[in-house]
């Protein structure tokens, strides 16, 4: 008897095993197509990056390796922290600006309104729009002598403004354009997390007595914390890789180089001076230092998150 529950309990266990494999072999077949394209398309170029990094190449004569002189030479250059102080004041005002009015926005958005789908769709449409043809856009309305901006500020007797051709103007300029452009996408996203509270929430406040203030404050954005956290870690990366409106409204890095920000920096070094070895090192700080800006976030911020 002995002999055969053994036998049983082995096989039992076998058989378990064989199942498990099974499934694992499931999951990695399903997790291969992401895995293929984050090893080809993150994990190897930022390997090269760092790799290049190391030498001097302008694509034309021989990789020579200089070790970290490429790092050396970028903390000695002016225009390393031009663009440094140029990309913190982009993040810096436009990502409260893009976020606080598209939660402005959703939230009005979320009342009982008709034609919602609509207004979705009106909203969502910049950010579906190439940048270059926005870009074009909002290049002739801030034209100085024939944009519109100037025409309607002239009948309250403001302008006319070198809105790109100002230094004190043209990186203002560029992040009003890069919040109406992004402004749509933060706006799906609060107005989705903002219809998946529970409305019971708010009954039993108002029962309570709490005023609208207090529901959005104890209720709305404790709720919506989930989606603020999101935006928030999805903004500061994207606003860091700022480049294709600087490139097109203010070619150059703008007057005097007061848009010149730091991936419109790598693309200068890479692309008008072949300076591939420093490109690559620039590349690889900014890559490091908004992995070390999003784990901090994750750090201070998660915790302040409610989830349900």
């Amino acid at each position: 008897m002995q002999d055969a529950y053994t036998l049983e309990a082995k096989a039992k266990r076998r058989r378990a095993r064989k199942k498990a494999v099974q499934r694992a072999l499931v999951g990695y077949t399903f997790l291969t197509p992401a895995s293929a394209i984050m090893i080809f398309f993150i994990f190897i170029p930022v390997a090269m990056a760092f790799y290049l990094s190391l030498f001097e190449w302008d694509l034309i004569n021989p990789m020579r390796f200089v070790g970290l002189k490429n790092y050396a030479r970028i903390f000695k250059s002016q225009d390393f922290f031009i663009a440094v102080r140029n990309t913190f004041y982009f993040v810096g005002v436009q990502l409260p600006l893009d976020f606080c009015i598209s939660l402005g926005v959703a939230l009005l958005l979320n009342q009982k309104i008709r034609g919602l789908s609509f207004y979705r769709t009106v909203f969502f449409t910049p950010v579906v729009t190439a940048t270059v043809a926005v870009s074009a856009v909002w290049m002739w309305l801030y034209d100085p002598f024939d944009g519109l901006l100037n025409y309607l500020l002239s009948f309250v007797g403001l302008g006319p403004y070198r809105w790109l051709n100002d230094p004190k103007m043209a990186m203002l300029s560029v992040i009003i354009m890069s919040v109406w452009k992004g402004l749509g996408y933060n706006v799906v996203l609060f107005l989705a997390g903002l219809q998946n509270i529970d409305p019971s929430l708010y009954e039993a406040a108002a029962i309570d007595g709490a005023t609208p203030r207090q529901q959005f404050w104890y209720i709305t954005l404790p709720q919506l914390s989930p989606t603020m956290y999101f935006v928030l870690i999805m903004g500061v990366i994207n606003s860091f890789k700022v480049f294709t409106q600087i490139d097109v409204m203010t070619p150059g890095g703008g007057p005097l180089k007061s848009t010149l920000v730091i991936v419109y920096l790598i693309y200068q070094q890479a692309f008008n001076s072949f300076r591939f070895g420093e490109a690559s090192a620039l590349s690889v700080l900014l890559s490091l230092f908004i992995l070390l800006l999003t784990l901090l976030q994750r750090l201070f911020l998660e915790k302040r998150v409610h989830y349900n």
